[in-house]
């Protein structure tokens, strides 16, 4: 690990300016991704802001019946909050899913949301990834390429992004809220946050340089039947194969998200208006353009078992 200077922020603001002024620096939480990504020099952060103590630990109601979940919400403090387990069943699903007991005690909502890809050219630096150098390559490309991406790829990179929060957040429409160097603030609907890497896969949201996740809230709730499915190659510790958010309504009215596929939580808001046709109807609004490698194909009928099984299992 290469030497790096340390700093406890007071305040989001603070954090968000010190963040902007020093380059190359990162906001340090639980540090569950960041710290393996240094211990491989895969980031090498010359200065870490430590924005544990800015008591963004709270989850609270919204004026509009909604949910206000801090930055700094642990994963295991979430999945098991009455409300999010009562109103959000998805979101707390999801979490449950992800990782083990001791990573979801530490990791925070804002991290989860930010987790870089466990595709293992990007943990490997002897090989060449856009994601790490831009114009450098893919390896995956031609590579192993099981468990990428089949959608929304590009010739730079077909890697995937390994959040099972932030697959849920899509579904919900959860909104981000920020603060930036010069104190103003902003949201950002989760639709917009991740981006399709194109010709630069190395970068991944939105955030401006410096800005700093304070919140995330979630609309008023649903109602429905909420299912989350993770398929995966082991029980527990794994990232997903595939998998599937959804919300079914009893007016047929429905929401799908999917993991595993994409660079980013992939919903096709068109593919829900066809579930009164059947869950091949839906699958296939969603796979349109999907482009495959010899390795990573058996998702296609994966995913359309995996959206059959869940809309049998809402309708009982």
């Amino acid at each position: 690990m290469k030497a790096f200077t340390y700093q406890r922020a007071s305040s989001a603001k603070e954090a968000a300016a010190a963040a902007a002024a020093t380059p190359n620096a990162k906001f340090i939480a639980g540090g569950t991704n960041l710290l393996d990504l240094m211990k491989l020099e895969i980031e090498t952060p010359a200065h870490l802001i430590d924005v544990n103590r800015l008591g963004l630990d709270a989850i609270e109601p919204t004026d509009k019946g909604g949910l206000r979940i801090g930055a700094l919400v642990r994963n295991t403090d979430l999945a098991a909050e009455k409300r999010v387990m009562k109103d959000y069943a998805l979101l707390s699903r999801a979490l449950l899913s992800g990782a083990s007991g001791q990573l979801r005690n530490k990791a925070t909502t804002a991290g989860n949301l930010l987790q870089r890809t466990r595709c293992p050219y990007f943990y490997d630096a002897t090989k060449p990834c856009n994601k790490r150098a831009r114009g450098s390559g893919c390896s995956a490309i031609g590579g192993f390429s099981r468990n990428l991406a089949i959608l929304g790829t590009s010739e730079a990179c077909i890697a995937t992004h390994p959040s099972d929060m932030a697959v849920a957040m899509r579904a919900l429409d959860a909104v981000i809220e920020t603060v930036s160097p010069d104190g103003g603030s902003r949201t950002i609907p989760i639709a917009d946050f991740h981006v399709l890497p194109g010709s630069t896969p190395d970068i991944e949201t939105t955030l401006k340089p410096g800005e700093f996740i304070t919140a995330v809230t979630l609309p008023r709730p649903l109602g429905g039947t909420h299912i989350y499915r993770k398929v995966r190659d082991r029980a527990s510790y794994a990232f997903a194969t595939l998998s599937v958010a959804a919300i079914i309504t009893k007016d047929n009215g429905a929401r799908f998200a999917f993991g595993g596929v994409a660079h980013k939580p992939w919903r096709v808001e068109a593919a829900e208006q066809r579930l009164s046709e059947g869950a091949k109807a839906v699958a296939d609004a969603v796979l349109a353009g999907a482009a495959t490698t010899e390795q990573n194909e058996f998702k296609l009928p994966l995913l359309r078992r995996t959206l059959s099984s869940v809309v049998a299992q809402a309708n009982g």
